[in-house]
C-alpha cells in the first residue's frame, strides 16, 4: 500500500492520476495552522490508479472522493426491495470505437474501447456501493457483455445471464456504415430508418421498431416476473432502452431523449404488468471517465 500523499505531491504533474479521477476532484482545505490537507471521507481503503488512500488517523481530516454518489458500502447487506415489485437497473453498454466514429453497429459485434472500459468500471463501482444485486442480465453482444461482466466482478461475482432478446435493433444494410454516409450509400435503408412508421423493416434483414419493441419488452417483463422483490441489472443498447422507456411511459407523452453510454435508468415492474420509471439517464458516476456528448447510438441509429 502506498503512503498517503500530501496535497503538494498530488498536485505535482509528475504524479499519475487514473482517468477515473482528476485533480479537479481533489478538494483543498486549510487547517487552523494554514497548511493544506486533503478532504478525507471516512471509508475503507480505496485505490485509484497508482494512488492508494488508507483510512486516516483521527487527527487527519481528509481523503479523495471522485464520485458525486455518497451511498458508500458499510459492509452490511441492505434489505431487498419491496416484494411487490422488481427493481431493474437498465444500463447502456460502454463506448465503442464505432460510437466515437458515428458508425452504425446494430447486430455487429464491436468491442468496447478504452474509454468504454473505464466507463464500465465507473458504473460498476457505483453499483457496488448500492443495494444488493440479485442477478445481472446482458445482451450477448460483446460491448454489452463486457460491461455486464465488469459490473458482475464488483458486485459479488455474479454469473452474467446472456439474452439475445436484449440485442440492439438489427439495422440491415446500414450496419457498418458511418451515419453521415448512409443517405447516399444505402438510400432505401436510410429512408426506412428515418420513417415514422413503426412497422417499417430496414432492407437487408433489419427489424422494424415494432419487432424490436416486442422482443425486448417481453424479455424485460419475464425478468421482472422471475425476480419479484429483488434488484436486477440489465445491460443492453440504446435502441432497446428507448423501447423500454416507451413501454414504461405509455400514455404520458414523455420522451427518452438520447441514451448515453453507461447511463443508469431505473424501472419498477410489478404485477400484473405495471412499469414505473423511478430515475432516468443518470451519469453522475462518470466524473472522470467522460462520455460522448452526442450520445451517438442512443436513439434510432444504433447502440
Amino acid at each position: 500500500m502506498g503512503a498517503l500523499r500530501t496535497w503538494r505531491q498530488l498536485e505535482s504533474p509528475a504524479v499519475f492520476l487514473s482517468p477515473l479521477i482528476s485533480r479537479h476532484n481533489l478538494l483543498k482545505l486549510s487547517n487552523p495552522n494554514g497548511a493544506n490537507k486533503l478532504l478525507l471521507q471516512r471509508r475503507r481503503l480505496t485505490r485509484y490508479g497508482s494512488i492508494s488512500v488508507a483510512p486516516p488517523p483521527l487527527s487527519v481530516t481528509a481523503v479523495i472522493s471522485p464520485m458525486a454518489d455518497t451511498n458508500f458500502s458499510t459492509g452490511v447487506e441492505r434489505d431487498s426491495v419491496d416484494r411487490s415489485f422488481t427493481e431493474i437497473i437498465v444500463i447502456r453498454h460502454g463506448e465503442t470505437e464505432w460510437n466515437a466514429e458515428k458508425r452504425i453497429q446494430g447486430h455487429l459485434d464491436i468491442d468496447l474501447n478504452d474509454v468504454g472500459r473505464q466507463q464500465a468500471v465507473a458504473v460498476a463501482e457505483r453499483l457496488s456501493r448500492e443495494s444488493k444485486i440479485s442477478a445481472i442480465y446482458s445482451s450477448d453482444l460483446k460491448r454489452a457483455l463486457e460491461t455486464a461482466e465488469t459490473i458482475a466482478s464488483r458486485c459479488g461475482g455474479l454469473q452474467v445471464i446472456q439474452d439475445p432478446n436484449l440485442r440492439e435493433r438489427h439495422l440491415g444494410d446500414l450496419q457498418g456504415l458511418v451515419y453521415g454516409d448512409a443517405p447516399k450509400m444505402k438510400t432505401k435503408a436510410y429512408e426506412a430508418l428515418q420513417s415514422h412508421g413503426n412497422d417499417v423493416e430496414i432492407p437487408g434483414g433489419g427489424e422494424s421498431l415494432n419487432q424490436l419493441y416486442k422482443r425486448c419488452t417481453n424479455s424485460l417483463q419475464a425478468i421482472g416476473s422471475k425476480h419479484r422483490g429483488e434488484r436486477v441489472v440489465v445491460v443492453t443498447h440504446g435502441g432497446v432502452i428507448r423501447a423500454l422507456h416507451e413501454r414504461a411511459s405509455l400514455g404520458t407523452g414523455r420522451r427518452a431523449g438520447r441514451i448515453l453510454n453507461v447511463s443508469v435508468n431505473v424501472l419498477h415492474l410489478s404485477d400484473p404488468d405495471k412499469w414505473v420509471i423511478k430515475s432516468w439517464g443518470d451519469v453522475s458516476h462518470l466524473n472522470g471517465a467522460g462520455y460522448l456528448d452526442s450520445g451517438f447510438g442512443g436513439d434510432r441509429t444504433s447502440g
